[in-house]
This record gives C-alpha cells, structure tokens and sequence, in this order.
C-alpha cells in the first residue's frame, strides 16, 4: 500500500523539474550501431544509478552551460550512450547511434547538503536520480539521465541513471569521472572526432574466452523472467526494501579479528568478510531457505581492459557461489573461505544462454539469486569539481529480483580509513529482523537509512 502522505512530503523535498537534452558536439555520422554483447543483453532490464554530493565550495562558478559543455566534449566519446535502441529484423536489440542525446534534468531543493544526508531515509536518494526505464517505446528512450539538483547552501548533487545495458558501475564510474575532467579543462579542449568510423560501419565487442566444452548445466546467477516486451522493467512479486549503514574502520577490524579467530596472521578480506556475515544473517531470516545456500557475487575484472575503443562495459565477473550446509549454522570463516576459493564464473554460461536464442529472451541478474556486489575497486570518488571530491557518494541498482542484493562500496575519498557504506535491497519482510541480527553480528549500527 503507498504512503500518500510520505510521497506528498517527497515531491515537496526536490521541486521546480526543468528537462532538456544534451548530445555530442560533433555528429556521429550516418548509419553507425553498437551492437550488444550476450552480457549487455543479459543485463538489460537493471539500472545503474549513483548520486554525487558536492559542498559550496566545489559548486562555485559551476553553472549549467558548463556542465552541457562539458557533456558536449564527453558524449563524442561515448556517442553510443546518446543512441536509441532498435532491434533486427530477427528482434535482438542494439544501440544505433544517432546522436538523439541523453536527458538533462535540472532540479532544486530547499534543503542543504548537510541536512539532506542527514535524512534516515534511503527512499529519498531516487529523487536526486532519474526512475525512468527503457520503454515502452526504444525509439524514444534515453540510456542515459544526468540530473543536477541545486541545494539551498549552494552544493549540489549529481544523479546519474546508466542502463545497465550500456556497462556495469565501473563504466558508469568512468564515465562520470571523465566528465569532471573535461569541467576542469574547459576552455583548453580541442573538440576531438569520435573513436570510430562514420562511415555507416557496426561494431562488435565481447568478453575474450577460451574454448569450453558445452554445458552441463545453466547458469546459476540468472533468471528467465517473463518477456517485457519494449518495456525493460520486470516487476517483483513482493514490496521491495532497501536501507544503507556505515560499517567504521574500527567495526571492520574488529569483524576480520573474530572471523580470523586464532590465526591472526590471516587476515580475510573485507568484501568475503562482510558478504559472510550478511549471507548467515539473512540465512537466519529465511529460516533454512534452500534458495539461502546459494549466492551470486559481482566484482571487477581487473584484467578486463578491452570493449569499445577503450571503454569498458559489462566485463564484471559474475560467479556464484553453492554451499552444500546450512549457512544458518556455519562458521562465518568457512562462508569467507568459500567466497574466496569456490566462487565459479559464469559469464562464459551466460553470453551462451542470452545467444541461445539470439538474445530474445529476459533475464534478471541482481536478485535472481541472493545478489552481493562488491564496488570497493570503482573509483567512485574519483569524480572531482573544483579540486574537490564529492561529500559522499551513493550507488545502487534498479532492478533487484526477489531474492536481494548487497552493495559493498567505498565510504569516502580516503579509502579504508573511513570503512564502508553498505546498501541492501530485500523484500520490505524481511528488513526489520535483519537489521537485528545485523547488531548482533556487529553491524548496522551506524545506519544511513
């Protein structure tokens, strides 16, 4: 049921919603397409979305033409996230490049920075950041939305919303990152042509894998949803949640000293250290849920460094990870260990599934199975305006099955020093116990939202 009065309060919060578009500075050319790999396909039906907080001080003599400026500059680069989806005459969908723009939305609000991240409220973050999806109609659909929403102390945030069918939160990461860049060097830039030919060529890009022997079974960390049509959303079957908590340095220390136990010369990483204590909590939660005992997790590719002209895209490692014991009852430091030495990638699994049927099919990622992300490695604060790194950084996903997920990120631009900030999407339900069992294992007690 929705809170008509909580929405009311909310569309007060953020008010005076001004839309334009902005595209490259210099045409793309004629005929151009990207066409999606297996993975972008597989991806299509999430959303990338992370908001930026800047103080004053970083704002000042920041206006509106200069950010378009700069976007300008920025979108000759990535010219694709400009184009609009189409699909073959077969139905499997790709990215023509035809420089029809990404949406700019201009926002203020009467509250300042300070007091906006103050709110215990993780709702209010999606009003920063567009909630438009792909569809009903592609020819029409932006992949990309920038929103720049002024607060009353003079900051600013910046929303972005990234179809995931473009790239993962690296990519949008980058992207973003380059965008402060090209602020910084206004004035000093050279409009450079697009890294591609316009002469009406396609191009393809894929994650380089060896031969393998077919498969013997499906991949575990996708679903199959029911088809959506042109309208790339798929709905849960339950009220969704999600709420954020800082977990401090000192929180982390002391987790990694009791999962470590005796031999404090292994110290576990914190990423398996925290996904280990969330899984057997949320396990305690569901009560011995079969679905509990096996888990997807998302991390970069550190050797991924090819994709389009240089620009990464969907090349995050997707492996699960299959318990054959009760997460309820086990030893967090045997969860660590299987996080770390069990977890079996499946992208190979997934770009043969999506190309099965030449990506005519939907699927879901995140949430098809107990989802854990880790963004520790995304330079999230590397987004800079004015010499200045952002107050704080929020990233998430829209588009989260049933079964949850779990964003570990960075909790500032000092890196482990001020610990980590992490974010969990699960059925409204089951929240109010996991939060519990969350203090008792020693987190959550530092809670955003």
């Amino acid at each position: 049921m929705v809170n008509t009065k909580v929405e009311e309060e909310h569309h007060v919060l953020v008010y005076g919603i001004r839309l334009s578009s902005v595209g490259p500075g210099r045409s793309t050319g004629s005929d151009v397409v990207h066409d999606l790999s297996g993975m972008d396909i597989a991806m299509k039906l999430h959303y990338v979305k992370g908001v930026y907080f800047f103080s004053s001080q970083a704002a000042q003599g920041l206006t509106i033409a200069r950010i378009k400026e700069s976007l300008f500059h920025l979108f000759c680069e990535y010219y694709y996230s400009c184009g609009r989806l189409r699909r073959t005459e077969s139905g499997r969908p790709y990215i023509k490049c035809n420089d029809c723009g990404a949406r700019f939305i201009e926002a203020q609000c009467d509250k300042t920075v300070h007091e906006w991240l103050q709110m215990k409220d993780s709702s209010v973050q999606k009003l920063l950041v567009s909630q438009q999806v792909i569809g009903p109609d592609l020819s029409f659909s932006p992949t990309t939305l920038i929103q720049v929403t002024h607060f009353k102390c003079g900051g600013i945030s910046l929303g972005l919303s990234w179809a995931h069918v473009l790239g993962d939160a690296l990519s949008a990461s980058n992207f973003i990152n380059k965008c402060g860049q090209i602020i910084a060097s206004i004035g000093s830039i050279n409009m450079q042509p697009n890294f591609h030919s316009s002469s009406g060529t396609s191009f393809k890009h894929q994650i380089s894998k060896s031969p393998a022997p077919p498969l013997s079974h499906g991949p575990l960390s996708v679903k199959q949803v029911d088809p959506v049509g042109d309208h790339w959303i798929t709905a849960n079957s339950c009220e969704m949640d999600t709420f954020s908590f800082h977990v401090t340095a000192a929180q982390l220390a002391t987790l990694q000293s009791e999962i470590s136990g005796q031999n404090q010369t292994e110290k576990m990483p914190i990423f398996e250290s925290l996904c280990a204590i969330i899984w057997h909590s949320i396990a305690k939660v569901r009560r011995g849920s079969i679905q509990a005992e096996i888990v997807t997790t998302c991390k970069n590719d550190p050797s991924a460094k090819l994709a389009i002209n240089g620009i990464v895209t969907n090349t995050q490692i997707i492996s699960t990870v299959k318990a054959d014991f009760p997460i309820a009852e086990t030893d967090p430091k045997r969860l660590v260990n299987l996080l770390v030495n069990e977890a079996a990638d499946e992208r190979r699994e997934i770009e043969e599934l999506v190309e099965k049927d030449n990506g005519l099919s939907d699927f879901i990622v995140y949430g098809a199975r107990l989802t854990f992300v880790d963004l520790e490695e995304v330079d999230l604060y590397g987004f800079e305006l004015n010499g200045h790194k952002p107050e704080f950084v929020y990233y998430t996903v829209q588009g989260v099955g049933d079964e949850g997920a779990v964003f570990v990120l960075p909790a500032g631009p000092k890196g482990a020093d001020e610990g980590r900030i992490v974010t969990i999407t699960l059925p409204e339900n089951q929240v109010p116990e996991l939060k519990v069992e969350l203090v008792k294992n020693g987190l959550g007690g530092h809670d955003l939202a």
